[in-house]
């Protein structure tokens, strides 16, 4: 009797176990540990497909500036990507024509803190996201540029392009700050090239004078380029335009100054010289260009025993002391006798004349001295052979 009664009670459990299991997925009653759902293949409930990632990644520090932002998706497509500012703006940038990658196009600031959020829907239909920041880089040390010719000036065919370093900052790097430096001209492009004057300056001069009427677009994109010693503290450009071609010349035993429009003579002016008998008051040979244009030119020199001397109408070749100006006092050498201490002396009336129809960067060619320019001077830059120039480049 016990043992059939065992039987029938364990059928009994048997039965209402079957029961349960029959009814779990359809009445709500909570799964058994292990048990699966009805039509559960084995896989479970895994996550979306769609893989983000960033880079920079989550909690980047010191990220450089240039460093592109990339957000990438595998197995989808993304459906929107959102990198902020510290203030909430959004960072511009562009998504791929395929959906699966994304890139900034606005530069990232120094020091800042960029969080991003994006979103991906999966091949398998799900949606997948991924929030995160990074911060960028503090410099211990910035430089700024300046460029110059400045925007909209018109200048001479002789005038080259000047790249200086503020406060004597001295990159360490040169061919970084070169590759940052772009030329474009227009109407026809001119060859050219970059050459270091000196540790603090770079300039870029064509092979031969410019055409006359190039427009010529200088674009310095230092930002963010590493120097080796700082790193680059804003971008500097500038718009400006060559205009006519003109070229003075003077042979200085001819005792004249010619000025050549279009490489035809338009205007001859007699001059008296620096002296020939001494080098040091020579109006030394060479290629220098119109620097400065001075109504009234201060020409004291306590070295050879004059001050408080004023002259009109003076055009500035050389930090040396070499100007094209009026010495009505000198008028009786003037076309005949090289008595000067370095400058071209012109008359009053030609002296004005050629004070009007010059441009800085004008070049002016002396020839017939018995000294050379020294490459010393504050613009040399056509004191150099082209091969010369060349070399002085940082990219070779």
């Amino acid at each position: 009797m016990r043992a059939g009664r065992r039987t029938i009670v364990g059928a009994f459990v048997l039965s209402v176990f079957a029961l349960a299991g029959c009814t779990s997925s359809n009445s709500g009653v909570p799964l058994g540990v292990g048990d699966k759902p009805s039509g559960d293949t084995g896989g479970g409930d895994s996550g979306p497909k769609a893989k983000i990632a960033a880079d920079p990644g989550p909690d980047a520090k010191e990220v450089p500036v240039l460093k592109p932002i990339k957000i990438t998706v595998s197995d989808g497509q993304l459906t929107d990507v959102a990198v902020t500012n510290p203030e909430g703006k959004q960072v511009a940038g562009t998504t791929t024509p395929d959906k699966l990658s994304w890139a900034n196009t606005e530069r990232l600031a120094f020091g800042k803190t960029y969080t991003y959020t994006a979103h991906a829907t999966g091949s398998d239909n799900k949606p997948a996201e991924l929030k995160g920041s990074f911060t960028t880089m503090s410099p211990a040390k910035t430089a700024r540029a300046t460029v110059n010719p400045t925007d909209n000036a018109t200048v001479g065919v002789g005038m080259p392009i000047s790249v200086k370093f503020q406060d004597g900052f001295a990159p360490k790097d040169r061919a970084a700050v070169e590759k940052a430096l772009k030329v474009e001209t227009s109407p026809t492009k001119v060859e050219g090239g970059w050459a270091w004057l000196s540790p603090t300056q770079v300039d870029w001069r064509p092979k031969v004078y410019w055409p006359a009427n190039t427009k010529v677009n200088v674009s310095a994109n230092l930002y963010g380029v590493d120097f080796g010693n700082g790193f680059g503290k804003a971008d500097v450009t500038s718009k400006y335009a060559i205009g006519r071609n003109q070229v003075i010349k003077v042979n200085t035993p001819d005792h004249n100054l010619k000025v050549y429009r279009d490489g035809a003579l338009a205007a001859t002016y007699p001059s008296s010289n620096g002296s020939d008998a001494d080098p040091d008051r020579n109006t030394p040979n060479g290629t220098m260009i119109v620097m400065t244009r001075e109504p009234i030119g201060d020409f004291s020199n306590p070295r050879y025993g004059y001050t408080n001397v004023k002259k009109k109408w003076s055009l500035r070749i050389s930090n040396h002391g070499e100007y094209l100006h009026e010495n009505e006092e000198n008028r009786a050498n003037i076309g005949k006798n090289n008595t000067s201490h370095g400058c071209v002396n012109l008359l009053e009336v030609d002296a004005k004349a050629l004070f009007d129809s010059s441009l800085i960067g004008d070049p002016v060619e002396v020839t017939g001295a018995k000294a050379n320019m020294p490459t010393t001077s504050d613009v040399n830059d056509w004191l150099f052979s082209w091969d010369k120039w060349k070399s002085m480049s940082a990219l070779k």
